[in-house]
């Protein structure tokens, strides 16, 4: 009997598809996401400058951000064992080790909120149009998966 493949695989990289250093951030994120979260997710680790020409380029800001996702737009129907790509994740080091700074919290733990937070953007949520539903679902997730704050309710107190 054929074994089913995971719900969710996660690879950890660099702009260039090495594997990346992140010990434990694929296995975290598996056990953290909701469950139809299903497929497969590139989370990808660049330093800032890389962010700052992605967050040039898609949103039209000069600066470096700390996550953007970019979902794969694959939502047709599957092919029976078809594993999806749900899109892939990039995440800004220098940006996310400043934030752990700030935040009182390993780089590793700042790391997870990213990647949490674009997770649910891969899954569709939008933070600035669906009335708090990604905030209360990255809450709920973020205490699952035993983290102080989410990356919503954080800013929200800046």
């Amino acid at each position: 009997m054929d074994s089913d493949p995971p719900t969710l695989h996660i690879t950890v990289c660099t702009r260039d598809g090495r594997p990346a250093r992140a010990p434990g951030l694929a296995r975290w994120l598996v056990a953290t996401a909701p469950a139809r979260a299903r497929g497969t997710v590139a989370i990808v680790l660049v330093g800032d400058a890389a962010m700052r020409r992605l967050n040039r380029e898609w949103r039209l800001v000069d600066r470096p951000t700390d996550v953007l996702s970019f979902p794969s737009g694959e939502d047709g129907p599957r092919v029976r064992g078809q594993v999806r790509h749900l899109g892939d994740i990039v995440i800004a080091t220098g940006v996310a080790r400043r934030q752990a700074v700030r935040g009182g919290h390993a780089y590793a733990t700042e790391l997870k909120v990213l990647a949490l937070h674009g997770l649910l953007h891969l899954l569709g949520h939008d933070h600035e149009t669906d009335d708090g539903q990604m905030r209360r679902a990255e809450a709920r997730l973020r205490r699952k998966g035993g983290l102080p704050a989410g990356l919503i309710e954080r800013e929200s107190r800046a």
